[in-house]
């Protein structure tokens, strides 16, 4: 079972990850496009005072995750943390109003945030409540390597195949690819946090740390990819909330005996609260990059914008 420092550090993640969230949507959008998947764009990105915000508050949300993860069970830590969106919205929509600003769609804007964000807090509470999932283990033989690295390099791939080859579906491709890095990512602190008791010389024989520092960063990259497409902004940001944590608890499911209620009603009632879930996620992210900075009026530019 996981315990209540695990909730609270996972909720506490999540609001950071929102604030990074914030601060990333906007500073992506003010370098040069760049080519898929390609790490030339964080050359461009260092030099934003913006970006460089959002990566510390990045940087401190993951700690929080691992000390969550440390404390709780992948199927409680991850659909928590996919109230970031949540609270990036929030957050934008606050400091938009704040200065003043007009948003893009009024009232009706106002409605789809509360109707999304009741949603998506409905869904994984829902989620939690009827799957009551426990915490499984996090010892797993070497041979989980071998499948797992397939599976994300055959996904990540054809991910970027499709991006390279088809440029209306580009940003769903890269956003599939770095949600599915991320869960990978997830699924691999989890692993590292039960070897920290064993020292340095434990964390540093064993696979997941190398996992965890291929999927982090390709993940990262392809984040960043992904937002700085001028289009599908929202779906972008959907996929992404949404890939992250049900890749990661199939990962738990599959390899570390986490464990779902498997009634038929309680089947019905988990996949509802995830379909809830996304469905509250789809508005949210509709207007995230509104809030964040509407894509019409922050082109593309060799310079910061102004803010």
């Amino acid at each position: 079972m996981s315990t209540p420092i695990a909730v609270v550090t996972a909720l506490a993640a999540a609001l950071v990850l929102g604030i990074s969230s914030v601060a990333d949507q906007r500073s992506t959008k003010r370098v040069k496009p760049a080519r898929s998947g390609s790490p030339r764009i964080l050359l461009d990105l260092v030099r934003q005072p913006l970006w460089l915000i959002a990566i510390g508050a990045n940087l401190v949300g993951f700690a929080l995750q691992v000390v969550a993860l440390n404390y709780g069970s992948l199927a409680v830590v991850q659909p928590l943390l996919v109230l970031d969106l949540v609270f990036a919205v929030l957050i934008s929509r606050t400091l938009a109003m704040r200065r003043g600003d007009q948003l893009p769609g009024g009232r009706r804007s106002g409605l789809g945030i509360i109707l999304g964000v009741g949603a998506a807090t409905v869904g994984v509470a829902g989620f939690l409540v009827i799957g009551r999932p426990s915490g499984g283990h996090s010892d797993v033989k070497f041979d989980v390597l071998v499948p797992l690295a397939i599976g994300l390099v055959v996904v990540t791939g054809g991910c970027l195949a499709v991006a390279k080859r088809n440029e209306n579906l580009r940003p769903l491709a890269l956003a599939l690819a770095c949600g599915v890095n991320y869960g990978v990512a997830a699924f691999a602190v989890k692993l590292v946090t039960t070897e920290f008791g064993g020292g340095p010389a434990k964390v540093f024989t064993n696979w997941p740390i190398y996992v965890l520092a291929v999927a982090g960063p390709v993940g990262f990259i392809l984040n960043q990819d992904a937002f700085q497409q001028g289009t599908f902004l929202a779906p972008v940001q959907a996929i992404i909330t949404t890939a992250d944590p049900v890749i990661s608890i199939g990962l738990g499911i599959l390899w570390l005996g986490v464990v779902l209620r498997s009634s038929p009603a309680a089947i019905f009632g988990e996949v509802a609260s995830l379909l809830l879930m996304t469905a509250g996620i789809i508005p949210i992210a509709r207007v995230a990059p509104q809030v964040a900075g509407h894509p019409a009026t922050e082109r593309t530019s060799k310079q910061p914008a102004p803010s």
